[in-house]
């Protein structure tokens, strides 16, 4: 007994020294499989997750399939599915562990060192985040926990890559425009952290999709005073690096003085010139002798060349609805009344601003917030008074009561909730079309005036039933105004055409427009044959193509269709929409960017140059 028990020990030991000694022959399933011994060409393998129980399996030395049975026969579930579905074979490669390739038994997505640094490059700069990031031991850990194998870029050659995909984008974005004929920008400034900054986006219509393409020109820093001749020189310098200067058919801005003056002293400058040609016409008898020096340096005020101006709708409506609306107190009822309630919602504004204790109490009572009027924020006065007649709404008058008794505020007279409430009533049109107006993607120019006059009417629906603010809606609707070439824009947009409006002297208006300049446009078939330069050059006057085009413009005007495609099928028709409608109605775009740089250019995030290239939006 004691023979067998000592032969058994040592056995186990031989069995243990021959378990260390022995290499694993398929390093890959070192997880699963430990190896016991060798018996006739064969592993004695012993299966880990068996344990504590001891069963032993014989795999022949150049293939594991037995193993994979014994996994296939013992854990069919769920969770090994993957794991058995690779093909499983040895390499016969006699090198050593460390060099050898082996095939895992579960499927696990290899990603290259290429790949990875585009992901990173994309995550800095669509997160907005400091090139610092790529340093940080949070996001190195969490990069070699999915990556082990993988480099990870340091911050200098982060910002090597990114200024070379900013070239790169830049280099594509001019290819793009390169191929576009009509263009639309929107332009504004803005300041913070003591730095001021003009931006500048563009925008055109893809013919193929008739679908807005957006991008983002410029945030640069304007240094000095914001001045007219600053601005105008600014814009015409990002104008001719991108080679649009001739293809610009408007540029919305905002109603700021400089820009104004800008556009103003660039359309003075246009019709100086051609008064002086005539002169020279007139004069051109009289020949004077005069110094080139002295002519050369004669500064003509024609350096810079801007496009034609378009006033921000959103930001007149806005202003219609802020500042015009101070005719209404010529009224004295509605002078005393808009005093009175706008007086105690400034003292509750005031107060939930400056007080964190205060802000508590209002929130404890009202279970919401005040919002804020803020001058640079559209629609913010009309948001500012709707929360206090929705808290008044929905918890009843005696919230706002409680909150005025407790910070000791002047409350609310019966006379001073109607009027507000009438008030949110009438201004919630204008916030609608201010919303609808400061879109993007579906916003053409030709949205403008259909917006206006449904703005009109719904204001002259609320004129019939108002008590006190009908000087408020006089006021609103003299704000509102029209012009042909918008109005030929709305009908030229397959959403509206005739249907927007019932007053056919407006709609004639628009038509004349439009058949005006189709006269100046040449017939646009598909079968037409190549002309010489001299028929070319008399085609304006046949009459073939006025009819043509008017043929075109009647079908249009019949079609059901009101999507942007059916434009395609009348050419002429595409041909004059495209340079009325490529404009945008209002300078949202230029605010979306102007929110994207405010988060770039905090104290913390600034951890290195501004690269042009991040605030490109991408084209669609």
């Amino acid at each position: 007994m004691e023979e067998s028990e000592q032969d058994s020990i040592i056995e186990d030991d031989t069995a243990d020294t021959e378990r260390q000694d022995t290499r694993h022959p398929w390093p890959y399933l070192k997880e699963l499989f430990v190896v016991v011994g060798y018996k006739n060409d064969s592993w004695r393998m012993q299966y880990i997750l068996c344990l504590p129980k001891k069963h032993e399996l014989l795999a022949f030395k150049n293939s594991p399939s037995n193993l994979k049975k014994h996994i296939q026969v013992c854990y069919l579930g769920k969770r090994y599915k993957n794991l058995t579905a690779a093909p499983l074979k040895r390499k016969s490669s006699t090198s050593d562990e460390g060099s050898s390739k082996q095939l895992k038994l579960w499927d696990v997505k290899r990603v290259s060192q290429k790949s990875v640094d585009e992901f990173i490059l994309n995550f800095v700069i669509q997160g907005l985040h400091p090139g610092c990031i790529v340093e940080q031991q949070g996001f190195k850990a969490m990069i070699n926990h999915l990556q082990p194998d993988v480099a990870i870029m340091s911050r200098g050659t982060m910002k090597n890559r990114v200024e070379k995909a900013t070239v790169e984008m830049k280099k594509n974005l001019k290819a793009a425009m390169n191929e576009v004929e009509f263009i639309a920008t929107t332009t504004d400034c803005w300041t913070a952290h003591r730095r001021s900054f003009l931006g500048v986006t563009a925008h055109w219509i893809e013919t193929e999709t008739m679908t807005r393409c957006s991008v983002a020109l410029a945030c640069k820093q304007l240094r000095g005073s914001h001045t007219f001749d600053s601005v105008a020189r600014a814009l015409n310098d990002i104008h001719t690096e991108f080679n649009i200067r001739d293809k610009i058919v408007r540029t919305t801005t905002d109603n700021g003085s400089n820009f104004i003056k800008a556009f103003r002293e660039r359309q003075s400058e246009s019709d100086a010139s051609e008064n002086s040609e005539g002169e020279e016409r007139e004069q051109e008898g009289n020949i004077n002798l005069i110094e080139a020096t002295t002519l050369l340096n004669e500064d003509d005020g024609l350096e810079y060349q801007l496009p034609r101006h378009h006033r921000c709708a959103c930001h007149l409506l806005n202003l219609v609805s802020t500042v015009d609306v101070s005719d209404a107190n010529a009224n004295a009822t509605y002078k005393r009344l808009s005093r009175s309630a706008f007086s105690k919602c400034w003292g509750l504004w005031n107060k939930s601003g400056r007080s964190t204790a205060a802000a508590e109490i209002i929130e404890e009572k009202c279970k919401l917030q005040l919002l804020r009027p803020n001058d640079t924020r559209w629609n913010s006065m009309y948001l500012a008074v709707e929360r206090i007649i929705r808290i008044m709404r929905e918890q009843g008058e005696g919230a706002i009561t409680a909150v005025c008794t407790t910070l000791k505020l002047p409350m609310f007279s019966p006379a001073e909730i109607a009027f507000l409430s009438e008030y949110v009533k009438i201004m919630c049109p204008v916030a609608k079309a201010i919303d609808v107006l400061q879109g993007e993607t579906n916003v053409q120019m030709g949205w403008l005036i259909p917006t206006i006059t449904l703005l009109k009417t719904k204001l002259q629906h609320l004129r019939l039933s108002s008590k006190c603010c009908v000087p408020l809606i006089d006021a609103l609707q003299s704000g509102l105004q029209k012009d042909p070439e918008l109005i030929a824009a709305s009908i030229l947009v397959p959403k509206f055409r005739r249907c927007w409006t019932r007053d056919e002297g407006l709609l004639q208006l628009g038509l004349d427009y439009i058949k005006s300049h189709l006269k100046e446009l040449p017939v646009t078939v598909s079968d037409s044959t190549p002309s010489s330069e001299e028929e070319d050059f008399f085609s304006p006057i046949k009459q073939g193509n006025l009819q043509e085009n008017t043929k075109q413009l009647e079908s249009y005007l019949a079609c059901p269709d009101d999507t942007m495609e059916v434009l395609k099928s009348f050419p002429a028709v595409l041909n004059l929409s495209l340079p009325l409608n490529t404009p945008l109605p209002a300078s949202a775009a230029c605010e979306r960017l102007f929110s994207t740089a405010g988060l770039i250019f905090r104290p913390k995030r600034f951890a290195f140059p501004l690269i042009w290239g991040w605030f490109h939006f991408p084209i669609v």
